[in-house]
């Protein structure tokens, strides 16, 4: 039986877009995520689209390299450009996300980059952020993010607790993602965020409010706070299964967010979207606002 599209008009075979799917186009902003499925070691509660070395790799030997993943990338990004045929919309925004980006050299995620420019062009105010683990970066992989059009960075920081971050499966220090905020200022960013995540099971607010002042300490313009999500088929979620770790209380969630927004409302930092703050509009992520105003 052939793909079909859900309102039910066959799958072109080209890959092309459906006219209605294009119509009003002109008028929204373009934006391109980028996915690097590639990470070191699995956190217990992720359930993104990501694998680790040993999953890569098959009897057959390795499955899929991160040698050449920025090529095939590239030539995902210029089919795209096939596909949108002739829209003359600049790219508003670039995201690269993981997984963990910044296992790949600096120059991959540049040339990546170089193929959206390429092929659809940049908005001269175009965000370009890329997601980054503090351990896998340095001053110099940074700076050539910065000289490669990079302009937004954000750490995946989680909690500035040893015991959080161990229930989280995280393998960065205490201390790292902060130290990291200097050194993407250092290289020219002016626009860092930090990824925290609160309702850990075992975590308390004292834990929590650490986090935060941690985090605010380090001088980033942009705060992103998620509530744990236990998802099915997890490590985290067997964990809990088991009776091994507890399950936190919806109630604590809630109350968890309301620190949040205590928090970082003091420091000078606006609420503008459910997990969001940011210091200025400037700030903010344009990438997450295209996803919310659709």
């Amino acid at each position: 039986m052939p793909s079909a599209l859900p309102d039910g008009e066959p799958m072109p075979e080209d890959g092309a877009l459906p006219a209605s799917a294009l119509e009003g186009a002109a008028s929204r902003p373009l934006g391109f995520y980028l996915h690097v499925p590639y990470c070191a070691t699995r956190c217990g509660y992720c359930d993104f689209n990501t694998y680790t070395a040993t999953e890569l790799r098959g009897s057959g030997g390795v499955l899929a390299s991160r040698d050449n993943y920025a090529d095939t990338l590239a030539d995902e990004v210029r089919l795209a450009r096939k596909v949108l045929g002739d829209d003359p919309r600049p790219v508003r925004t670039v995201f690269v996300g993981g997984g963990t980006p910044t296992l790949l050299a600096a120059a991959d995620l540049v040339r990546m980059l170089a193929a959206v420019r390429e092929e659809f062009g940049l908005a001269d105010d175009a965000e370009i952020t890329t997601e980054a683990n503090p351990e896998s970066v340095d001053t110099a992989y940074l700076s050539e993010l910065r000289e490669g059009g990079f302009n937004r960075v954000s750490f995946g920081m989680q909690s500035a607790k040893q015991h959080v971050l161990r229930v989280l499966d995280r393998t960065h220090t205490p201390g790292r993602p902060e130290a990291c905020v200097a050194e993407a200022r250092a290289a020219g960013f002016d626009h860092v965020n930090l990824d925290l995540i609160y309702g850990t099971p075992g975590e308390s607010d004292d834990d929590w409010r650490a986090s935060l002042d941690a985090a605010l300490g380090a001088g980033p313009d942009h705060v992103s706070a998620y509530a744990l999500i236990v998802e099915e088929g997890t490590q985290l979620a067997r964990r809990i299964r088991r009776g091994e770790v507890p399950m936190t209380d919806d109630d604590v969630h809630a109350d968890r967010y309301l620190i949040a927004d205590e928090v970082l409302g003091a420091a000078g930092f606006d609420w503008y979207e459910v997990s969001n703050w940011a210091t200025s509009e400037a700030g903010r992520c344009l990438h997450n606002e295209l996803y919310w105003r659709g």
